[in-house]
């Protein structure tokens, strides 16, 4: 394993303010997280007190209102933040990205009472957030999910059970989407629902090929009683605050693709500076010099890609389908850069004493979640020709 220090990227960021946030962001990872990102991965090991320290410093709510906690950020910031964290360890900047998602709704729908009450534990009180929106049999198709919430005087009764859950298990809250109504999207309504309510338990977590270091697991929640006053927004309005907060969700797993592919490239650069054969380094040989050339236009591209998405956001205006485009273009180079940096690597790079390998398993699951890259495709298309005739 090389000892060479990833070069920063050189960004373009719109304030002192905002270049003084990256470059914190970095030390911390620097110190705290890439060290030990292998050897607690490979463990299982889930690094709450990572998520402690980057609270502490104001990171888990940097998109969010100050006035109750949050920092203010424009997203066009924030997601360079998450690409930092990711291009560190995918399991804390894939974590910080759904936990700023499990806040969406209530900083965005919620009433002032509901956020004054919770948004400031939420974005920098230490406590750790999951969305709970699939279902075992709900993915991509989410507006048929099943778990029920049942009107029972001031409260709200909810049962079913939620699957593919980030964080869930470990979670201080969830934003829970479930069933009040009819079917199809109208018959949805969300509510936060705490961490240590009665009746929600968690599963074991799953055994996935990547991030291991970060829990994924059904929730069942068994009656699970909520008061009226934790339900966020309308009744029925549960499907359109999902759908915002996707649109938002996306952008942050395009910018967390990036930074594990620009940690994939650093790494094949790294090698082949060092790796000889031939009595040169192989950084010499045109048919290697070409990969990295493609590795790193690929790079280039998505973080331009996400990040005008991320100025659309701010300025108000519609982004949905560039959100679609910048998740399926920057998750796709992932996987292709990280394939690549295993191939530049050669047998090194298909062993665990190189991180090209890990960051080619964590790549993959990002073409996945969010929405599959084959369901973005659909959300372009429907932009570009309008809905199926069928």
């Amino acid at each position: 394993m090389n000892d060479r220090a990833p070069q920063p990227v050189d960004r373009q960021l719109p304030t002192e303010e905002s270049r003084d946030l990256l470059a914190l962001v970095r030390e911390i990872a620097q110190r705290e997280i890439r060290p030990r990102a292998a050897e607690e991965e490979d463990a299982g090991r889930f690094p709450r007190a990572i998520f402690t320290l980057l609270s502490e410093a104001g990171l888990l709510g940097l998109p969010y209102a100050g006035e109750h906690g949050g920092g203010e950020q424009p997203y066009e910031v924030y997601l360079q933040v998450l690409e930092e964290l990711a291009a560190a360890r995918l399991t804390v900047g894939l974590g910080v990205s759904v936990h700023s998602l499990s806040c969406h709704g209530l900083a965005g729908y919620g009433t002032e009472e509901q956020q004054k009450a919770h948004l400031p534990a939420m974005l920098g009180g230490g406590l750790l957030g999951a969305y709970c929106l699939s279902e075992p049999a709900s993915g991509s198709d989410a507006a048929s999910l099943t778990t029920k919430a049942v009107r029972d005087g001031d409260d709200w009764i909810i049962t079913g059970t939620k699957a593919w859950i980030t964080h869930g298990g470990v979670a201080d809250f969830y934003t829970v989407l479930a069933r009040t109504g009819g079917e199809g999207p109208k018959g949805i309504t969300a509510f936060l629902v705490p961490g240590d309510a009665e009746g929600l338990t968690a599963a074991v977590p799953e055994k996935k090929m990547g991030m291991k270091g970060s829990p994924t697991a059904q929730l069942h929640f068994d009656g699970v009683r909520v008061a009226d006053a934790r339900r966020i927004g309308e009744e029925g309005q549960g499907f359109t605050i999902a759908l915002a907060a996707l649109d938002a969700g996306r952008l942050g797993i395009a910018a967390c693709a990036i930074g594990v592919a620009q940690a994939a490239l650093d790494e094949a650069v790294a090698y082949a500076l060092d790796r000889k054969q031939f009595g040169h380094p192989i950084a010499d040989f045109q048919g290697l010099r070409f990969m990295l050339a493609d590795m790193g236009t690929k790079i280039e591209a998505g973080r331009a890609l996400y990040l005008a998405a991320a100025r659309l956001r701010d300025a108000g205006k519609p982004f949905s389908r560039q959100a679609a485009m910048a998740k399926l273009f920057c998750t796709d180079a992932a996987m292709a850069v990280t394939t690549d940096a295993v191939q530049v690597l050669g047998g090194y790079g298909y062993t665990a004493d190189f991180p090209v390998e890990r960051l080619m398993r964590e790549a993959k699951v990002l073409q996945i979640v969010e929405g599959t890259n084959q369901i973005q495709r659909m959300v372009i298309a429907r932009h570009l020709a309008g809905p199926e005739s069928r």
